[in-house]
């Protein structure tokens, strides 16, 4: 007769280590699901943000060199008030595009040849301009500013297309996508936008 011979029974010993390789395959389970579900749970929440808060854009074109380049990557703070001189994205036609503020709701705008700019008689300091420009303007000036919309214009007068054209206009408080206020991309121009 074939007897087959009885299986070893094991020991204590690998008892117990079984045992530990088995609540460490537990633990180290568990550990990745926790891991896993807190990066989901962090994405998720980054990305409400971004689309909530602080969208986050990139910048094309050169209208508003030199503060900013093609190519720079921008976060937006969504909610908050708007003043002269703050830097605004917005949309037009399907696009989003980047301005400044020049004039607010009310006040009257007016732009000499030269291109030097006055709101309410009053000459405007814009020291982030290189280089003053009339630019594209098909408005009759002096312009009053309609309420609830911003008079805008890049800082690269020569080719900026904005608040002077009639294409573009004075933007609506509805189609601003938030106030430009720090700059994540290059990182050697990283910091807040001015």
């Amino acid at each position: 007769m074939n007897r087959k011979p009885a299986p070893a029974v094991p020991s204590v010993q690998q008892l117990e280590e079984e045992l530990k390789r088995e609540k460490y395959r537990g633990r180290y389970k568990r550990l990745l699901r926790g891991t896993v579900s807190t990066v989901l749970v962090v994405i998720a929440a980054v990305v409400l943000l971004s689309n909530l808060l602080l969208p986050v854009l990139r910048i094309y074109g050169s209208s508003m060199t030199p503060t900013l380049a093609n190519g720079n990557i921008v976060a937006a703070l969504r909610y908050g008030s708007y003043d002269r001189g703050d830097i605004v994205a917005f949309y037009y036609n399907n696009q989003i595009l980047v301005k400044r503020i020049i004039a607010l709701p009310g006040e009257t705008v007016d732009i000499d040849e030269e291109g030097n700019v006055s709101i309410d008689g009053e000459l405007l300091d814009e020291p982030y301009l290189v280089e003053k420009a009339f630019g594209e303007c098909d408005i009759e000036l002096p312009y009053q500013v309609p309420e609830g919309r911003y008079f805008v214009m890049g800082d690269n007068r020569g080719v900026s297309s904005d608040s002077r054209s009639s294409q573009v206009g004075c933007v609506a408080e509805e189609q601003v996508v938030g106030k430009l206020i720090f700059r994540l991309w290059p990182l050697d121009a990283l910091g807040t936008i001015e």
